[in-house]
């Protein structure tokens, strides 16, 4: 008897351990480098504000930060990953608002499938990045009234976006709508590319985020008509918004932030969520966000959590009304 109660109490000591280890191991959080994945590649706007990120946030952990692009399936190949992975806080998604929408848009499965609403941890929305209408100058017009009373006059108009159920080609479905018209739309494979093309005038007009076309529209090589927040942005003040101009349903930003695995441990998430938060107030990086076209945003993980699910719905609904797809 003394034999087996000996043995009965070393299971439950060794339960007891292996039940605290994750309490301590949090407390130790960092130990190892922590990888934040970016469902985009190298170069863009996206990955530029991630790996400004990562480099403010290992200075803070005392830890390296890595990022590691993986890109494919407008974002899912990344986002699915992340969400396979341990929920330890040791990998983390950076992801632009298409993270919410491309299950709506793409029919996923396999390695790019993934659960928007119950497969992540929030953890804090870093920035938001309002979207511009511009339009090439030998268009003729100034002002979206002027775009729009040409379209319905016969003149057939064009417009790009970064890609088939992009915020920016919701945007433009949404706008054609509301306005009765049909801007046709050409879906390119990022934002670059379609905006190199509207200043060259191989298409009338683009969606894009402003920090890719302000340098365009300070020399007047483009013409901005109108931006598809609810306010006028900071970053483009004398741009009306859509809602000015008459179109109060049309609202529709784009916005990046970090995600952890589902049941990463609220310790870890609640570490990172104030690093970040201090993160995205230093005049460094507010500076180098506005070069990218973005305005810090930070707050509670709830934060991010409610803002997905708003766009989850809001989007969806507009998704679906509109028949936006990207097949």
């Amino acid at each position: 008897m003394p034999t087996i109660r000996r043995h009965l109490l070393a299971i439950a000591l060794a339960c007891t351990a292996l039940a605290a280890a994750p309490v301590s191991a949090q407390g130790d959080y960092p130990s190892k480098p922590v990888t934040v994945v970016v469902s985009y590649p190298p170069g863009g706007d996206t990955d530029a504000i991630a790996r400004l990120f990562a480099e403010k946030l290992g200075q803070r952990l005392k830890q390296s930060v890595i990022v590691d692009n993986r890109p494919g399936a407008g974002g899912a190949i990344g986002n699915g990953y992340v969400g396979r992975a341990a929920a330890d806080g040791y990998t983390l998604l950076f992801t632009p608002n298409p993270f919410t929408t491309a299950p709506l848009v793409m029919k996923l499965s396999g390695a790019a499938s993934y659960d928007v609403l119950g497969g992540y941890e929030a953890v804090i929305n870093t920035a938001t990045q309002p979207l511009v209408l511009v339009a090439f100058p030998g268009l003729g017009v100034k002002t979206l009234p002027e775009l729009v009373a040409a379209a319905k006059a016969g003149k057939s108009v064009s417009y790009a976006s970064p890609g088939a159920g992009s915020p920016m080609h919701i945007a433009g479905e949404w706008l054609n709508k509301a306005a009765g018209v049909k801007f046709t739309h050409v879906p390119y494979r990022g934002v670059g590319p379609s905006v190199t093309d509207v200043v060259a005038g191989h298409v009338d007009t683009a969606w894009v985020t402003v920090g890719a076309v302000r340098q365009y529209l300070a020399t007047g090589k483009l013409v901005p008509l109108a931006i598809a927040d609810a306010q006028r942005s900071k970053l483009a003040p004398q741009v009306p918004t859509l809602v000015e101009l008459g179109y109060s349903d049309v609202v529709v930003g784009a916005w990046n932030g970090f995600f952890a695995p589902k049941g990463t441990p609220a310790p870890i998430v609640k570490k990172l969520n104030e690093h970040l938060n201090a993160i995205v107030k230093e005049p460094e990086v507010v500076e180098k966000l506005a070069v990218f076209g973005a305005l810090p945003a930070g707050g509670a993980p709830e934060v991010l959590t409610k803002l997905n699910q708003r766009e989850y719905a809001v989007m969806g609904k507009a998704i679906r009304d509109l028949g936006i797809s990207a097949e």
